[in-house]
């Protein structure tokens, strides 16, 4: 009788998706156990894949979250446009921005955390540090029609809108998630008193 020859092994994965694949996992980690608690060789196993697969598109463990950041930046430009693009008045746009940013952390915590609290080099990653550049571009113009020291005035309400969003995730303003659109406003009043401070 004729041997049929070994069938091979599943891996769940195709070729195309590793990557892709690669991402999701170390998202869900992160999500789970923060970025301290994230290893390429639990990401491996969440994705069903040999723990030296991730290193056939990453080079290492700061290389894959530098990615999520970079997607993480990306998300908030496209989020922000689209609050800010609402409002025609350069303060209004700023308060808008407050509001998107208080809701993509509350949102999104894994990249939010991920984003923020990950130490990544920005220099050490060109692309990370473009998306990065690209939201900061989106907040110059109306800052700029409110006077100069446009980069000042944009840090001063991204770090309000920062410590709104860090204050909703703690609890401190009660239970996360119904205290977001109240958090919300909050941060967007804050934005429009700064900025009209000017």
């Amino acid at each position: 009788m004729m041997r049929m020859p070994p069938s091979p092994r599943p891996t769940g994965l195709h070729h195309g998706d590793l990557r892709n694949a690669l991402l999701a996992a170390a998202l869900e980690l992160v999500a789970e156990r923060g970025t301290q608690g994230f290893t390429l060789a639990e990401t491996s196993r969440r994705a069903g894949v040999s723990v030296a697969a991730p290193y056939k598109h990453f080079a290492d463990k700061d290389a894959l979250l530098a990615e999520l950041a970079r997607t993480g930046y990306e998300r908030q430009h496209d989020l922000f446009q689209a609050a800010m693009a609402a409002e025609s008045d350069p303060v209004e746009q700023l308060a808008a921005f407050a509001g998107a940013y208080v809701a993509f952390a509350a949102e999104n915590k894994a990249l939010f955390e991920i984003t923020f609290g990950a130490g990544l080099e920005k220099q050490r990653y060109p692309a990370l540090a473009e998306a990065g550049d690209r939201v900061l571009a989106l907040l110059r113009g109306p800052a700029a029609r409110l006077g100069p020291e446009t980069d000042d005035l944009i840090h001063t309400i991204g770090a309000a809108a920062h410590g709104f969003a860090a204050f909703l995730a703690e609890g401190i303003f009660g239970e996360p998630t119904s205290a977001l659109a109240a958090t919300q406003r909050r941060a967007r009043d804050a934005a429009r008193k700064l900025a009209l401070a000017r």
